[in-house]
């Protein structure tokens, strides 16, 4: 029997296939995604349905389409796409949708992305709770889905989603630039060529060195997850030896992009999101841009410097999307590279942050490592995890060392210091794993603070 607690996480379903789940419960949750929706008070609209290039994608995105349509609603399924390309088309045709994808995780895996209409979150407390308990109680019960009686099709929104991006960014005025992008064998090697290089739309002055393009759900080369150092290491050659301007790599299903300067070193997700939050405050002066708790301190004090209104959320696209529509917030970013736009309907996508960083760039006559070095002011770890069998008892021996230091639980544990250092530590909501993200005024302080840290959390 499938213990469904095991794969469905605080905004989205995640799990090993098939041992923890398979196109039973893909079926099951597409019942329970249509019920859910029914409840929600949109009875009758489509569903839309996109799968990224895992081999376990199409037949989980088919079964949960045979739930749907058993539910009496019509599917469209639009394939392969990045998971912002299922949100785009949530937004533009008013439709909820779901998107199957594991992002990061190894080829073991796969999951789903759920949104309702116009790409709102569809997370613990709005949705994903009743989808669970609903495909629980019908996989409980052991008995066939109802057969499909509502139509489906298939649309290919590739084009409409290139062309939506380039109306909300224009690049063609830029310098020219030389990009080496890594897909990683994700879904940035299929929307990369028509967003930034698409003969039917109008030439930018780009010229684009690809790497690992081929969709492949193995990831031969290296895992689609720019967050760990590792993975980056092939880019940064690429970047030196093409001569390149910049580096921009993707996850799996590249919703996020990590960003590389010229002479191959990393740009922090907080400087980009520093970055284009005082873009979009130049644009919209005033308007509150959305951060969540592990950021750099820079963030907020350049946001507050452009005009803008800092509010911090959890970590997580469900709670950054809810507080970016209960704010009407412009702009929100993650420290995971994660950036969510409202003119692309509180939704996140990593190609118009991509798209950002080389208006920016190409904008002005600097290197990027120069031009980033504006939003960088402290010194920060970087994520590091450590596997832990008891990540609350450790957390809270880890808070017991440190008395003195300001408190805050809104997102694990955060430890603010005097001097300006602090850290954070909080467990994945997807892995068995404690995450650690120090920030300090100077090297010295922070390599100190995140080396004590680690000591206590893996002793």
């Amino acid at each position: 029997m499938s213990d469904l607690s095991r794969i469905v996480k605080a905004y989205d379903v995640r799990g090993t296939v098939p041992d923890q789940w398979d196109e039973r419960v893909a079926g099951a949750l597409g019942v329970a995604f249509a019920q859910m929706l029914d409840a929600a008070g949109d009875p009758g609209q489509a569903v839309l349905i996109g799968h990224d290039m895992r081999a376990s994608g199409p037949g989980l995105a088919a079964a949960f389409a045979t739930g749907v349509r058993a539910e009496g609603r019509p599917v469209i399924e639009i394939g392969l796409a990045s998971t912002d390309m299922v949100y785009y088309a949530s937004g533009a045709l008013g439709l909820p949708g779901a998107m199957f994808t594991a992002s990061h995780n190894p080829a073991q895996y796969n999951g789903i992305k759920l949104c309702h209409a116009g790409a709102r979150p569809v997370g613990q407390d709005s949705g994903l709770a009743e989808v669970r308990d609903r495909a629980q109680a019908l996989l409980d019960k052991d008995e066939p889905l109802g057969e499909p009686t509502a139509p489906t099709q298939r649309r290919d929104l590739l084009p409409d989603y290139a062309a939506h991006l380039r109306t909300l960014v224009d690049l063609s005025g830029i310098r020219p630039l030389t990009v080496v992008v890594d897909a990683g064998n994700g879904m940035g090697g299929h929307t990369v060529p028509s967003v930034l290089g698409d003969a039917a739309l109008p030439a930018l002055p780009l010229r684009i060195a690809p790497l690992y393009f081929e969709l492949d759900g193995t990831f031969p080369n290296h895992e689609a997850n720019p967050l760990d150092p590792a993975n980056l290491v092939d880019l940064q050659r690429a970047v030196v030896a093409h001569g390149a301007d910049i580096g921009l790599a993707f996850d799996g299903d590249a919703d996020r992009c990590f960003v590389v300067d010229e002479r191959g070193e990393p740009v922090s997700p907080s400087a980009i999101t520093a970055l284009v939050a005082a873009r979009e405050l130049a644009k919209h002066p005033g308007s509150t841009v959305i951060h969540n708790l592990i950021t750099s301190s820079a963030v907020p004090e350049i946001i507050r410097e452009h005009g803008g209104e800092p509010v911090v959320a959890r970590v997580g696209h469900s709670f950054i999307k809810a507080e970016m529509a209960r704010t009407n917030a412009v702009f929100g970013g993650e420290h995971s590279a994660h950036y969510y736009f409202r003119d692309f309907w509180f939704a996140d996508t990593g190609m118009l942050a991509a798209m950002h960083t080389l208006a920016a760039l190409g904008e002005q006559p600097l290197p990027l490592s120069t031009l980033a070095a504006e939003y960088e002011r402290y010194v920060a770890s970087g994520e590091i995890n450590s596997t832990v069998a008891d990540q609350a008892a450790k957390v809270a021996e880890v808070r017991a060392a440190y008395p003195d230091a300001e408190a805050d639980e809104m997102d694990g544990l955060t430890l603010r210091f005097a001097d300006g250092a602090w850290f954070n530590l909080r467990a994945s909501n997807t892995e068995p794993l404690l995450r650690l993200n120090v920030e300090a005024p100077t090297a010295e302080r922070m390599t100190a603070l995140r080396d004590e840290v680690l000591d206590r959390v893996r002793r």
